[in-house]
Order: C-alpha cells, then sequence, then structure tokens
C-alpha cells in the first residue's frame, strides 16, 4: 500500500488501551485488508469478460439465407460459416455475414417509391438503375427495360468477395448484363424490336446465363432475366403507328373483300343448285318422254306382230256390220271401202246440202 495511505489509516487509528484500561472504546481497523482472499481475483475475471463481451463483442448471428466469411488476419476461410451462432478473436479475426438470397437488378426510367433497406439505390432489398441505352443498327437510341433476378452461389462466397470484392454485382452481373443488350439489340433496326421482342428477350437471356457461367468457379447463380419494355423513339413510334393504321385499313379491305368473295361463291353456289335442279327435271321429263316412247313403240311393235291377215278380215266384217246398222237409220248416207282398206270412207247424204266427208275409225 502507498505510504501515504499508511499515514492516512494511521492517524485514523485510535491509540491502543493500556493494559487494565477501558475495553469498551472502539478500534479502527483498514478495509483495505478485508480485500484479501481467493475469491477476489475471480471477480476480477467476470467482470472483465462481462467487459469484454458488452464492448468487444467476440461474436455475431448468421441469418439464414446468409453464409459468414471469417477472415483471420485479413485471409478469408475457404469455407463459408452457416446460419447460428459464430465466436471469433476481436482485433485477430472477422466474421462479415453476405446476403446469399434471390436479388435483382431493374434497368427502367420508371419513378417507383423506393423502400429503403439502407441503401438509396436499392427499392426494398432490389437494385435499381436507369434503363440500358443502345443504339440499332442505324444507330438510333434505345432504351431497354429489364429486370435481372441472381444469387451468389454459398460455397463460392469466400472466394467470390476475396476476388471480386464488395462490388461482385457491378463486375459480374451489371457489366456483362449491358454489354450483352447492346450486342443483341445493336443487329436489329428500332421499327423491327417490337416483332422481334420475344426472340430478342430469349438470346439476351441465354448470353448473359452463358456469360455469367463462363466465370471460373461460377461465383454467381443467374435466375433470370426479363425484357420487360423497349422504348423507341418518338419517330419511330410514329411510324409504327401509321403502319399500324395502314395495316389495319388493309386488314378491313381485305375482311370486306373475303364477305364479297364469300357472298359471291354463296350465290354462285345457289346458282349451281338450281341450274343443277332445273338439269335433274328436265332429264327427268325427257327420261318420262322416252320411258312413255319406248313403250308405246313397244306396245305397237307387239300389237304389229299380233295382226294377222284373217284378223283383219274378221275385223273389218265387224266394222262392215256397224256400217249396215247405220244405213238402217240413215239410208241417204253413202259407203265406199277404200281397196286393200279395213275401214270405209262415208259419204254422207245432207238432203240437199254440201256433203260432207266424214271418216270414222273403229
Amino acid at each position: 500500500m502507498p505510504a501515504d495511505m499508511n499515514d492516512y489509516f494511521k492517524k485514523k487509528r485510535p491509540n491502543p488501551a493500556p493494559s487494565g484500561g477501558d475495553d469498551n472504546k472502539q478500534t479502527f481497523s483498514n478495509p483495505m485488508n478485508n480485500l484479501g482472499g481467493g475469491k477476489t481475483p475471480w471477480i476480477f475475471v467476470i467482470i472483465a469478460l462481462i467487459f469484454g463481451l458488452i464492448v468487444l463483442k467476440p461474436f455475431t448471428i448468421i441469418n439464414s439465407g446468409e453464409v459468414g466469411l471469417k477472415i483471420n488476419t485479413g485471409k478469408f476461410e475457404e469455407k463459408p460459416l452457416g446460419p447460428g451462432l459464430h465466436f471469433f478473436i476481436p482485433v485477430l479475426q472477422k466474421i462479415v455475414p453476405v446476403n446469399t438470397r434471390v436479388r435483382m437488378i431493374t434497368y427502367s426510367n420508371e419513378n417507383k417509391q423506393v423502400l429503403s433497406d439502407g441503401y438509396s439505390r436499392y427499392e426494398g432489398g432490389l437494385r435499381r438503375n436507369p434503363a440500358i441505352r443502345v443504339m440499332d443498327s442505324r444507330g438510333l437510341d434505345v432504351d431497354i427495360d429489364l429486370a435481372v433476378q441472381y444469387h451468389l452461389r454459398p460455397e463460392s462466397a469466400p472466394k467470390t468477395i476475396a476476388t471480386w470484392g464488395t462490388a461482385w454485382e457491378d463486375k459480374i452481373i451489371n457489366t456483362k448484363v449491358r454489354e450483352i443488350v447492346r450486342d443483341v439489340i445493336g443487329k436489329y433496326a428500332a421499327e423491327n424490336l417490337p416483332q422481334k421482342r420475344t426472340e430478342i428477350a430469349k438470346e439476351i437471356q441465354e448470353r448473359v446465363r452463358k456469360k455469367v457461367e463462363s466465370i471460373p468457379g461460377r461465383p454467381v447463380a443467374l435466375d433470370s432475366v426479363e425484357l420487360r419494355n423497349i422504348e423507341l423513339p418518338s419517330k419511330i413510334k410514329a411510324k409504327i403507328e401509321e403502319l399500324q393504321a395502314e395495316k389495319q385499313n388493309v386488314m378491313i379491305a381485305e375482311q370486306q373483300k373475303d364477305r364479297a368473295k364469300r357472298e359471291a361463291e354463296r350465290k354462285a353456289e345457289i346458282a349451281r343448285g338450281e341450274a343443277e335442279k332445273k338439269r335433274i327435271e328436265a332429264q327427268g321429263h325427257a327420261d318420262k318422254i322416252r320411258i312413255e316412247a319406248a313403250a308405246q313403240a313397244k306396245a305397237n311393235e307387239i300389237i304389229a306382230n299380233s295382226l294377222t291377215d284373217k284378223l283383219l278380215q274378221m275385223e273389218q266384217i265387224h266394222t262392215q256390220s256397224k256400217f249396215n246398222e247405220a244405213l238402217k237409220v240413215n239410208k241417204d248416207a253413202q259407203i265406199f271401202l277404200t281397196p286393200g282398206g279395213a275401214v270405209p270412207n262415208i259419204w254422207v247424204d245432207a238432203k240437199g246440202k254440201e256433203q260432207k266427208a266424214v271418216s270414222a275409225q273403229q
């Protein structure tokens, strides 16, 4: 104990009572003497540990969707730390949490409300960039609106950060996306981009994926590349609108032409149907006449084949008998027979009037 402290306590200590004196007088003892003992070092150790945990904080917690990069005297350990509680030695070691969740870079000129997560360039953890301005095959400016989703591979995160640094997104994703978009869009004329949208989107995604996966160690996994919009120059827009209007007019004219053609075909079909109907009716009538004539000819043939001389003589006799009956009624009638004929000609006496020839056929 320092000398000045000993002098202080000696002055405060009362003189010892003489032998045989009053025992009721109080004595003063040095309080520092009570600090001695075996428990004192442990108390200081506990206090030092608590102080170190509060001030130095030699631990960190890695959340799900993250990995921890442990740095030993400036060198990254190859194996990343998984989610959970991890300790390190302050000053000599350090643990840096790295996000391995799916992230997105958007390239757009649309004004959206920024949801801050600590960075003004991020919206809800999603990085925003202006639309990619490129030139078409004729040198006209075109703005391309893209959304790129990707994530850092957990197993290669230490090497990725050690190689590319904390700005790995700009070096791996941003630069390559811009480079490929310039190459792809530069092959087309601006007015043809809307018609080629699907083809362009597919080519951009395939080329970006191939470019990212060809990096040694494959530090980043590309999830998707979405072509959201193609913003054309105003002159090109006006020209496309004019072409669309002309195409619309042509389409309307084609539709009217098709309707007229279908109407003409319908009328022609009706006319063909009517003509076919008349042809069928005429054919039926002709067939009827032909059949009747054939039947009549057949009948005449049968009759002709059935006539004989004796049958004709008998018919003549039968007819003559009928004329004889008629002469009984009209005695002035004159009858003469045509030679070789079966039917007689009759001259009727009209009593002073002109005679008329009447041919009767039975």
